[in-house]
C-alpha cells in the first residue's frame, strides 16, 4: 500500500491524535498560571518591599542633620549654599564632613529643619560666610511619576519571572502527566489544499474497498439512511498483517469521504498516572463530535483492548482497562445522528475484548489480507510512478516473483531498485534493478566474505541439495535462483517461489518442502558423510512446518483432528494440551521430519550425477538463475 502523503505532525505534545480536514479551531483563552488572586498577591507584596527598599536607599543618599550640626557647620564657613523652604533646609558642603551618629561614609548635601522657637540670626551668619542661598532645591527630589516607574519596575520584573517559572511547572507537569486537566482543542494541523488519501491511491484489495464504501456513503449521504431507518456501524475492525495498508484505508475512507480524520496510536493514551488515558480519550472523542461527520482511527488497538481481567495489576483494574472502558462508553453512547465512524486496526484481532466486537461497537470487522498477483501489479505501478522506468521493466513478471508480500514490502522493493539505479549513475530503473533489489530484500545483502575453495565447495554442494530436491518434488516451488555468495547470516541462499499465489497447502506440498529444507543437510550427508552448522535456519523452518502439521492442521493420525498447539502456543495452566498429548505431538514431529530426511538422502543418492553437475555450475559462476540452474541439472522445467 503506498503513502503519498505524509501523516500529518502533532501540534501539542500532549495530544496524543493527528487530525487531517478538520477547520480551524478557535485559539484557546490563555489563562494566567496560578491565577489572579495569586498574581495580585504577588505584586502586593513586591510592591511594598520595593518601596521599602527604596526608602532606605533615599535615606541613606542625603542624610538628615540637626540644627546644631547646621549652624557649626554655617559658623565653620563650610556651606557653600543652601535652599529653605519654610523650616526646612536642604543644603550642600564645601567639604566633606563623616555622616552622623557614628553612621558610615562621608556627605556633602545635607536636609535640616530649623526649630520653630531658634532665635538667631541666621541670616546675617549665612552673609556674613557668603553662603549662596538658592531658588532651587540643592537636593533634587524625584517625581511620584518617577517613584513610581522605579518601584513598579522591579515588580514587575520578580511578577515576569514568577509567571515564567509557573508556565516551565506547569509545562513540566503536563508531560509529566500526560497534559492532565488540559483542555486547550487540538489545532488542525494538515495544511490547506493538501492532497487527502483517496481510494484512487489504494490498490490490491479492491473487496476491502467494497466493504468501506458503505462507511463513506453513509458519511456523504446519512439522511438517505435515516429515512430507511438503517444505522451505520459505530466502528469497523480493520485486521490484517502488518504493512497491509490498514492505516492507508482509514485515511483514504476519510479522504473519499471529505470529513475531517483524528488518528492516534493506542500506545500514546496510556500513560503512568492512571486515569490520563481515560481522560485522553474523552477530549478525543469531543472533538470529533464538534466536527462530525469525522472519522477517529485508532491503531494497534489489542495494545488496550486485550480481554480485561488478564492483567497483572493489582485487582485487575489498571490504566490500559481504564482507556478501554472510556472508548467503550464513548463508542455505545453513538447515535445515528452524530456522524462519527470509528476505525481501528490491528494484527491480533484474536486477543480483543469481546466488549469491544459486539454489534454496537465494532460490529464489523473487515480483514485486510496481503494482495493477489494482480493487485500486487497494481500496487506496484502506483508506488513507480514517481520513478522513472525503462520501457523494458515487465511489473507483471515482478509481481508473478513476489507472492505474499505486503503493500508495505512492494513500496520497499520498488524504493530499494530506485537507489540501486541512483548508485548504479543511471537515468531509468531497469529490470536488472529490480530483480537485484528483490535478491536483497529476500535474501539480504551481500557480504564480502573470502571463504576457502574447501568451504565454498561445500556450500555449493548444501544449496544444489535444496535446489535438486526442490525441481525433483512434484508439485513443489520452481526454483528462482541459487547462490553461493554469502547474504546477510547466510553462507549460500537458494530462492524458491511458487508461480502462483497459494491460499491452501496440502500435506504432500508440505511434506515436500521439509524434504526441500533439509536437503542441504542431506547433501552434505551424502557427499562429505558430516553434518555442519550451515543447516540452523534450515531447521528452524522444518521445526514450524512439521509442529503445524502435527499440532494445528491435523495431518496425524496418532494426534487426531485437533488443535494441540494454539497458534499463540499457549492455553490453559500455560500448557497447549494435556502433557501426554504433548508427548505424542513430539513423537509424530520427530517421525514425520525422519521419514522425509530418509527420503532426501535417498534421492540424492539416486541423482547423484545431478547433484555433482549443478554444483560445479555452481563453482564457476557463483549464481545461477532460473534457467540456467535446470539446466546445470538437466532437468527439465515443466511451466503450469
Amino acid at each position: 500500500m503506498p503513502s503519498p502523503t505524509p501523516v500529518p505532525p502533532r501540534d501539542r505534545a500532549d495530544t496524543p491524535w493527528r487530525s487531517e480536514g478538520a477547520p480551524p479551531a478557535p485559539p484557546p483563552k490563555k489563562k494566567m498560571p496560578g491565577g489572579w488572586r495569586g498574581l495580585i498577591l504577588a505584586a502586593l507584596i513586591v510592591y511594598l518591599v520595593t518601596n521599602l527598599v527604596l526608602s532606605f536607599f533615599n535615606d541613606g543618599d542625603e542624610p538628615t542633620i540637626s540644627y546644631t550640626e547646621f549652624s557649626k557647620q554655617v559658623a565653620a564657613g563650610n556651606v557653600s549654599k543652601i535652599y529653605a523652604k519654610g523650616d526646612a533646609i536642604q543644603g550642600q558642603l564645601k567639604t566633606k564632613q563623616p555622616k552622623p551618629d557614628g553612621a558610615k561614609g562621608d556627605y556633602t548635601k545635607f536636609v535640616s529643619q530649623r526649630p520653630a522657637f531658634a532665635d538667631d540670626d541666621l541670616w546675617a551668619d549665612l552673609t556674613k560666610q557668603n553662603v549662596v542661598v538658592t531658588a532651587s532645591p540643592v537636593v533634587e527630589q524625584r517625581s511620584f511619576l518617577a517613584n513610581l516607574l522605579l518601584s513598579l519596575a522591579p515588580m514587575l520584573l520578580l511578577v515576569l519571572l514568577w509567571v515564567f517559572i509557573a508556565r516551565r511547572m506547569s509545562a513540566g507537569m503536563g508531560g509529566a502527566m500526560g497534559g492532565l486537566g488540559r483542555k486547550a482543542p487540538p489545532k488542525p494541523v494538515e495544511l490547506e489544499g493538501a492532497k487527502r488519501t483517496t481510494f484512487e491511491d489504494v490498490a490490491g484489495i479492491d473487496e476491502v474497498e467494497g466493504e468501506l464504501n458503505d462507511v463513506v456513503d453513509f458519511l456523504k449521504n446519512p439522511d438517505e439512511y435515516r429515512k430507511m431507518g438503517a444505522r451505520m456501524p459505530g466502528g469497523v475492525l480493520l485486521a490484517g498483517a502488518p504493512g497491509t495498508g490498514k492505516t492507508l484505508l482509514a485515511r483514504a475512507v476519510a479522504g473519499e469521504a471529505g470529513v475531517p480524520f483524528f488518528s492516534a496510536s493506542a500506545s500514546e493514551f496510556i500513560e503512568m498516572i492512571v486515569g490520563v488515558g481515560a481522560s485522553r480519550v474523552r477530549e478525543l472523542f469531543s472533538e470529533a463530535r464538534k466536527v462530525a461527520p469525522a472519522i477517529v482511527f485508532i491503531d494497534e488497538i489489542d495494545t488496550i483492548g486485550r480481554v480485561r481481567g488478564g492483567g497483572a495489576a493489582m485487582g485487575g483494574h489498571d490504566e490500559r482497562e481504564q482507556t478501554l472502558n472510556q472508548i467503550l462508553t464513548e463508542m455505545d453512547g453513538f447515535s445515528g445522528s452524530e456522524g462519527v465512524v470509528v476505525l481501528a486496526a490491528t494484527n491480533r484481532a484474536d486477543v480483543l475484548d469481546p466488549a469491544l466486537t459486539r454489534p454496537g461497537r465494532f460490529d464489523r470487522t473487515v480483514v485486510v489480507s496481503p494482495p493477489d498477483k494482480a493487485g500486487r501489479e497494481a500496487i506496484l505501478r502506483i508506488h513507480t510512478r514517481d520513478i522513472p522506468l525503462a520501457a523494458a521493466v515487465d511489473l507483471a513478471q515482478v509481481a508473478r516473483t513476489t507472492p505474499g508480500m505486503t503493500g508495505a514490502e512492494l513500496a520497499n522493493l520498488a524504493n530499494e531498485a530506485a537507489l540501486l539505479a541512483v548508485k548504479r549513475q543511471q537515468a531509468e530503473v531497469t529490470q536488472a534493478d529490480l530483480s537485484d533489489a528483490l535478491e536483497k530484500v529476500q535474501l539480504g545483502a551481500e557480504r564480502p566474505l573470502v571463504m576457502p575453495d574447501e568451504e565454498r565447495l561445500r556450500t555449493a554442494y548444501h544449496e544444489s541439495g535444496h535446489a535438486l530436491l526442490g525441481m525433483l518434488q512434484p508439485g513443489a516451488d520452481p526454483v528462482r535462483k541459487i547462490t553461493i555468495v554469502p547474504r546477510g547470516r547466510a553462507l549460500g541462499v537458494t530462492l524458491s517461489t511458487p508461480d502462483a499465489d497459494r491460499y491452501a497447502y496440502t500435506e504432500e506440498y508440505l511434506r515436500g518442502r521439509i524434504i526441500g529444507a533439509l536437503g542441504g543437510m542431506a547433501a552434505e550427508q551424502v557427499v562429505y558423510d558430516v553434518i555442519t552448522t550451515g543447516a540452523e535456519n534450515d531447521l528452524e523452518q522444518v521445526t514450524n512446518i512439521v509442529r503445524g502439521m502435527v499440532g494445528r492442521w491435523g495431518m496425524s493420525e496418532r494426534i487426531g483432528r485437533l488443535t494441540a498447539i494454539p497458534a499463540d502456543g499457549q492455553g490453559p495452566y500455560g500448557l497447549a494440551a494435556a502433557p501426554a498429548t504433548l508427548d505424542a505431538v513430539d513423537h509424530e514431529m520427530r517421525r514425520i521430519v525422519d521419514e522425509c530426511y530418509v527420503e532426501a538422502c535417498r534421492l540424492l543418492r539416486e541423482n547423484r550425477d545431478k547433484l555433482d553437475a549443478l554444483a560445479q555450475a555452481l563453482m564457476a559462476n557463483e549464481t545461477l538463475d532460473e534457467a540456467a540452474a535446470y539446466e546445470a541439472a538437466g532437468i527439465t522445467r515443466l511451466h503450469k
